[in-house]
C-alpha cells in the first residue's frame, strides 16, 4: 500500500521558515519533517511513498536526489569523476516525486495522483505532523470496516494548563491537557481510490466537499488515536518538537 503525502502548500503561518523552503523540509533535530514521517510510515512496512510537491518542490526534489550521497560515505576519483560508495545507510524506500500544482488544492493534489494511486487501497498524510501512531493497527481498522474513508481522529493538546475549582481553591491543576471532547483531523488516513470520484478539480479542498459528503453518505469512519500526535504550524510547534527530539524523547520515533 503505497502512502501520499501531500507537500506542496505554502506553509503561510510558519512564513519565517517557509521563505525559502517549503514546510515539510523545515527540520526537526537537523532532518526535514517529511523524512520523520516517512520513517512512522517504513517502521511498520509501508515504504513506498507519492510526495505531492507544489510550493518550492524543487527543494524536495533536490533533497531526494541528492540523499543517497548525502547518507553514505564515498570517494571521488577528480581525474575521471568515478564515484566508489561505501554503504552505511541507506533504506529501502520507493520515492515518487510528482508535481501538482503551486495552487492546486488537498483534494486537486489527490486527484492529480489517480495515475501513481493505480485503483488501489492508499493512504495519505499530510507533510506536517507526526504521531506515535500504529500504522497497521490502522490499516487494519480501515479493512474491517469495509467504507471508502478512515480518518485519524486526535485530540490535541491545549496550549494552556487547565484547572479545576473548589470555591477559591485550585482541586485540580493538569499542564496543556488533551480537549476533553474535542477531536480534530489528525491525517493518517486510509482512502479507497473511489473517494477520488468525490473530487472534480484543483480548486476542491478534500476537508471540505468530499470528506463531508463521504460522512454524508456514511462513508467515513474514525480511528480515534488517543496517543502523541502533534503539527507543526508555528515556530512554537517546531521548538516543540526540537527540544522533544533534542532530549531523546521523541514519542513518534518508532524507528
Amino acid at each position: 500500500m503505497k502512502a501520499v503525502i501531500l507537500a506542496g502548500g505554502f506553509g503561510t503561518r510558519l512564513s519565517e521558515e517557509t521563505e525559502v523552503k517549503p514546510k515539510p523540509m523545515v527540520e526537526i533535530g537537523g532532518k526535514p519533517i517529511l523524512w520523520h514521517i516517512m520513517n512512522i510510515y517504513a517502521s511498520h512496512g509501508y515504504k513506498e511513498f507519492i510526495i505531492a510537491l507544489g510550493y518550492k518542490g524543487e527543494i524536495i526534489k533536490d533533497y531526494f536526489i541528492n540523499y543517497f550521497y548525502m547518507q553514505n560515505s564515498f570517494t571521488i576519483n577528480l581525474n575521471d569523476g568515478k564515484i566508489e560508495m561505501h554503504h552505511s545507510n541507506r533504506e529501502d524506500w520507493i520515492v515518487h516525486l510528482v508535481d501538482t500544482g503551486i495552487k492546486t488544492q488537498t483534494g486537486g493534489r489527490m486527484k492529480r495522483l489517480s495515475p501513481w494511486i493505480n485503483n488501489e487501497t492508499f493512504m495519505m498524510t499530510y507533510g506536517d505532523g507526526v504521531a506515535k501512531i500504529d500504522i497497521k493497527k490502522l490499516t487494519e481498522f480501515h479493512k474491517k470496516h469495509e467504507k471508502y474513508a478512515t480518518i485519524t481522529a486526535v485530540r490535541p493538546p491545549s496550549r494552556f494548563g487547565g484547572m479545576l475549582f473548589q470555591d477559591e481553591f485550585v482541586s485540580e491543576f493538569q499542564e496543556k491537557p488533551q480537549i476533553g471532547e474535542g477531536w480534530i483531523n489528525g491525517g493518517f488516513f486510509v482512502l479507497e481510490p473511489e473517494v477520488l470520484k468525490y473530487i472534480q478539480d484543483d480548486n476542491i479542498l478534500f476537508e471540505r466537499g468530499p470528506l463531508e459528503q463521504l460522512a454524508k453518505n456514511r462513508q467515513l469512519v474514525a480511528y480515534k488515536h488517543e496517543g502523541f500526535w502533534q503539527c507543526m504550524d508555528t515556530l512554537r510547534d517546531v521548538r516543540l518538537l526540537n527540544d522533544l527530539w533534542n532530549r531523546g524523547e521523541a514519542p513518534w520515533k518508532t524507528w
